[in-house]
């Protein structure tokens, strides 16, 4: 008996469903082919639940952001050279988030490299720039070593992207099944991530500058919302009465209605402290770089972040007090327990607490009444607001929001309330635009038990709206709401000077199709379609939408000269 255990096989493709499975990997979004269409069905076969897409992009959008939403790497599989070139969208969008992801990629038989072998393409050099680490297997027994590497990579340190090249060749040899668990076995002792520790001196000129400090600020980001810090964080502000700002991924770490939020006074809050309190969040573009007119010349920073040189690149630009190196929960954690051992707190009469709270009542008071007006035809405001009443009225657990677009995302960024930590996901640090059904699809399979909507502009919806049919085959609770006012910012926005040259009566670069109707795409799967145009219609949609938990298009009729031209953040308040 023992003999014939030892002559039994199996080839590449178990091998590496097997590591998969083995290390813990749950789920798997993809397009399959030749030559990984069977690794996939043996994953399946393993309990490891396989999303097929359309599109290798919209994929790996999900993987991305799978990996935010679960703490563990998103898994993107797709074929050889076209297939994984798509696939550098989501590895890329992973990295620049600092998302933990994976994507495998089979590649062409190592014996035909260079003959123009089919789909053959230098993979592990294309995926350089996009990935913190990438390697390739050359033989079916380096399969599990190689799986465990970049799952454990792409997880460690400042999370990322990682790149696995299987060539078809290695799918097809074989180990014995007695090999085969030698080899699990010891590719599973490389699980042993570490975090870096922060010096305690660090944690007390920390609580020594914000105990100080004449007009705190706590800033917190996605960063903070990976790391589960909501509990700490909620912990600091409430012990110490300093006020807070998210980041629009941050949104919800702490409830956007809680008493010392201050986003509806961004500008005065990040105008006027003296300390900044920065967790999870990076001094880019989101935050102006952390430097003047938007903020004061003489503001203090405190950044913690995972990576140190981040924190050391800031260094060079602005006046870093102190850098804490850490996961964002362990380093609240030892702040907390040094504020506990002499504890301060604003209250609420402080002079800076009392100005963002006055100006956070004039700025609400002041979008309130915009949004208090049933404008018809749509502009961005009325339907957004009717949107924010249905997902609040659905309580816990919220929904999750994902945003995506120019106008659609900036206003609903102002208007759509987070009152659950990893409930908003939009187009992040690279402004990503064809996110938005990838993260759709991330977001029903991570958190089964939430409904997802999105709200999208029309523009946005384009660059995966045949992932519709993903929705309908896979029966996932998600609402995509498409803002259509007929093209990029609302359509034919040229000036009469633009408009000239031999092609002048083409559709400007910004116009679709007036009126498309989106909702029909989703019917023709087996899905509900919506057309709305007035409040009352927008009511039932969302009524009747929410309460099936089914795939449905709500295709909402914007008044295309209502929006603007957007892309960095706007704040006027």
């Amino acid at each position: 008996m023992a003999e014939a255990e030892q002559r039994q096989t199996m080839d590449g493709n178990l091998l590496a469903a097997k590591s998969l499975a083995q290390f813990g990997v749950e789920h798997m979004f993809g397009v399959v082919g030749i030559p990984v269409t069977s690794f996939a069905n043996r994953a399946v076969s393993l309990g490891i639940r396989f999303i097929a897409f359309h599109n290798e992009q919209s994929a790996g959008y999900a993987a991305s952001a799978y990996g935010y939403l679960t703490h563990r790497p998103g898994v993107l599989l797709t074929v050889s050279g076209p297939g994984c070139v798509h696939g550098l969208a989501g590895l890329s969008n992973a990295m620049i988030n600092t998302w933990p992801m994976v994507l495998i990629s089979g590649s062409c038989d190592q014996n035909d490299v260079g003959r123009g072998d089919f789909q053959e393409l230098d993979q592990i050099e294309a995926v350089k720039p996009f990935s913190k680490f990438s390697i390739k297997a050359k033989h079916v027994s380096e399969i599990p070593n190689a799986v465990a590497q970049v799952l454990r990579w792409s997880t460690s340190g400042r999370p990322g992207g990682c790149y696995l090249d299987i060539p078809s060749d290695l799918l097809h040899q074989t180990v014995t099944i007695a090999e085969a668990e030698k080899l699990l076995s010891a590719a599973e002792t490389l699980f042993t991530n570490t975090t870096p520790g922060t010096h305690a001196s660090d944690i007390e000129k920390t609580v020594s500058l914000l105990r100080n400090a004449k007009r705190p600020l706590i800033v917190f980001g996605k960063g903070a919302a990976y790391s589960r810090a909501e509990n700490e964080l909620k912990k600091l502000v409430e012990s110490t009465g300093i006020p807070f700002l998210p980041t629009p991924m941050g949104k919800g770490l702490i409830s956007d209605t809680h008493e010392l939020a201050a986003t509806a006074a961004r500008s005065l809050a990040i105008g006027k402290c003296d300390v900044a309190f920065v967790i999870g969040a990076r001094l880019n573009w989101l935050l102006h770089f952390g430097e003047a007119p938007k903020w004061s010349k003489d503001v203090v920073f405190i950044l913690v972040d995972i990576s140190e040189e981040e924190i050391e690149l800031r260094k060079k630009s602005v006046n870093v007090g102190a850098g804490l190196v850490g996961d964002a929960k362990c380093v609240l954690e030892s702040v907390n327990k040094a504020i506990k051992d002499e504890p301060f707190c604003l209250g609420k009469s402080h002079p800076w607490v009392e100005e963002l709270k006055k100006k956070v009542k004039d700025n609400v008071v002041r979008l309130e009444a915009q949004l208090a007006k049933d404008v018809v035809p749509f502009n961005f405001y009325t339907p957004l607001r009717i949107i924010r009443d249905a997902i609040l009225a659905e309580g816990s657990p919220a929904p999750v929001v994902v945003s995506e677009g120019a106008n659609t995302m900036d206003v609903g960024r102002a208007v759509l309330v987070q009152t659950e930590p990893r409930t908003r996901l939009d187009a992040g640090t690279w402004g990503t635009m064809g996110i938005g059904l990838g993260y759709c699809i991330a977001a029903a399979v991570a958190s089964p038990e939430r409904l997802v909507v999105a709200v999208e502009g029309d523009s946005g919806f384009g660059f995966s709206a045949m992932e519709v049919e993903t929705l309908v085959r896979y029966q996932l609770p998600v609402v995509v709401i498409v803002f259509n006012n007929g093209g990029v910012y609302g359509g034919d926005r040229r000036s009469p000077e633009e408009i000239d040259g031999p092609h002048k009566h083409d559709p400007a670069p910004t116009s679709f199709v007036p009126g498309a109707a989106y909702h029909t795409l989703i019917e023709a799967f087996g899905g509900k379609g919506y057309l709305v145009g007035t409040p009352e219609e927008l009511k039932s949609a969302l009524l009747e939408s929410f309460s099936a938990r089914k795939p449905a298009v709500i295709n909402v009729i914007i008044d295309p000269y209502a929006g603007s031209e957007s892309g960095r953040l706007q704040h006027k308040n």
